[in-house]
């Protein structure tokens, strides 16, 4: 269970430019569930999704993973938190061109000195699950827009995340492709993984099987928006 209270971030604090990001937000989100936050650009979602990731810091407030605070952890320790619990899936694939889409699955798991066979095996896998298996060999920049972000989701998947952040993952696909990913997102579920989703897309925050649903605007969560 991931547990915010009361948590703010502020950019550019004390300053004339000061910015309020995200203002007094509690939120719990459960195990094994799938939560959207909603709401237009602008509103902090993508803030409040880097927070609960652990890819930035609080400026207040107090956040929990299985109800260790991770808030003042040293970097070296976030880190471990960052790669061992959550996966994240963005806007734009962010695959890297000239690479085969295989060898962008793999990436993100070099760092941890795995032997290669086995960490092809994986990568394999998961693009097999993600009906990608028989673009393995393709380089990025041959990827569909589709393609592109099912191998971003393999490529999230690879550490065996419990925790799947995504923000605005339909952003650049048609509403096909969303409702696809959408499906994607509640075969993960099943599998026992707990998945966050910033977004403004219907297509997203009113498909079903999401568990709970809040709006955002201003960096604050609508106390009416929980579904």
């Amino acid at each position: 269970m991931i547990a915010l209270r009361d948590v703010r971030k502020v950019y550019e604090e004390g300053r004339s430019g000061q910015l309020v990001a995200v203002d007094g937000v509690s939120l719990t989100i459960p195990e094994r569930t799938v939560t959207v936050i909603r709401g237009p650009s602008g509103s902090g979602k993508t803030t409040l999704l880097t927070l609960v990731g652990a890819m930035a810091r609080p400026s207040s407030g107090r956040i929990e993973v299985d109800g260790r605070e991770i808030t003042s952890l040293p970097e070296r320790f976030l880190t471990e938190v960052r790669r061992s619990t959550f996966g994240f899936v963005f806007q734009h694939a962010n695959l890297i061109p000239g690479v085969t889409a295989l060898e962008n699955v793999m990436l993100p798991a070099y760092p941890l000195g795995l032997p290669r066979p086995a960490l092809e095996r994986k990568a394999r896998d998961l693009l097999e699950q993600l009906d990608l298996g028989h673009r393995a060999e393709a380089r990025a920049e041959w990827l569909s827009g589709g393609e592109a972000q099912r191998a971003a989701i393999a490529r999230a998947l690879l550490n065996d995340p419990r925790v799947l952040v995504a923000d605005e993952p339909t952003a650049q696909l048609d509403s096909r492709l969303s409702r696809e990913f959408m499906e994607i997102v509640a075969r993960l579920r099943a599998t026992g993984m707990t998945v966050l989703i910033a977004s403004h897309d219907p297509i997203v925050y009113e498909a079903p099987g999401i568990d709970h649903s809040f709006a955002m605007r201003d960096g604050r969560l609508d106390a009416e928006g929980g579904a």
